[in-house]
């Protein structure tokens, strides 16, 4: 039987961080960062395929999951995820980790690999291609979306049954199943107004005020020096193919063209043991 994950609570500048961790002694040591809204526990089918020998790390961003939220006042920006797996990479005492990242959390993989290119030892990018901030032009629309998204209260709706929030999360992604929707609400809820409500903090849900442009974001791509692995899904997200070239072609470290496994964008939860495989040969290497 593999070993069962640990709980712990890691600190990031005041602000608590969940962490799960399997085989603390164990190697190599892989991070796991998930996608937006997400939660560590998106992981779980993936990780059960994993080696027993591993240490594997799994960590919830600031706001969602079951980490702290900024308070009032307070917002959410890109830089704070890479923030995060900082946090939790030092506080565990790591010194270099594979990243395994989903969506968002394949985008702060790279940001973090070019960032601590000595603490990397690869990323593997599921369903991640780089954020979508547009044009230079776009930059005052994001501005004023973000001024204006102030002034929404950050209320939390309330659902009656886990069920209901799983539905809501289908609405959301036509393409995840309903056993990995209900997963997903099963860990990413909790009792909430006679019914549940999902753990993440709802300013997540307001605009940034600044992003990368696509300039921005290739200069940046460029720092990585750790080998890169990305895997797309048939259903998952469809980008402009020029867009995608461009990035690929940015990525000096690239090990090959992108794998493609059927699915959705959630497709780590649909086919676990394919990714699975997929994760370990590339950790592994050659």
């Amino acid at each position: 039987m593999p070993a069962s994950f640990e709980s712990l609570t890691l600190d990031a500048q005041g602000l608590p961080l969940r962490v799960r961790q399997r085989h603390a002694s164990g190697a190599p040591a892989v991070l796991f960062l998930h996608g937006w809204l997400d939660h560590s526990h998106s992981f779980d089918a993936l990780t059960a395929h994993l080696p027993d020998d591993w240490r594997l790390v799994l960590m919830d961003f600031r706001g969602m999951g079951h980490s702290g939220h900024v308070g009032g006042g307070g917002t959410y920006h890109f830089s704070d995820y890479v923030l995060d797996v900082e946090a939790v990479r030092a506080g565990l005492g790591l010194d270099a980790v594979h990243l395994v990242g989903h969506s968002l959390g394949g985008i702060v993989s790279l940001a973090y690999a070019a960032a601590r290119p000595a603490h990397v030892k690869s990323a593997f990018l599921i369903e991640s291609l780089g954020p979508t901030a547009g044009a230079p032009a776009a930059a005052l629309d994001r501005l004023r979306g973000f001024l204006d998204d102030s002034h929404r209260p950050p209320n939390r709706k309330p659902y009656p049954s886990v069920e209901a929030a799983a539905a809501r999360l289908r609405e959301n992604n036509p393409s995840l199943p309903e056993s990995a929707a209900l997963h997903l609400a099963r860990h990413g809820t909790e009792p909430f107004e006679g019914g549940v409500a999902f753990t993440f903090d709802p300013r997540h849900r307001r605009r940034f005020g600044q992003s990368y442009d696509e300039a921005q974001w290739l200069a940046l791509q460029g720092g990585v020096t750790c080998p890169v692995r990305l895997l797309r899904a048939t259903e998952g997200l469809a980008p402009d193919e020029a867009l995608l070239r461009r990035r690929l072609d940015a990525l000096p470290t690239l090990a090959g063209p992108p794998l493609m496994l059927s699915g959705g964008h959630h497709v780590h939860m649909e086919q676990p043991e394919a990714v699975a495989r997929a994760v370990i040969d590339f950790v592994r290497g050659p």
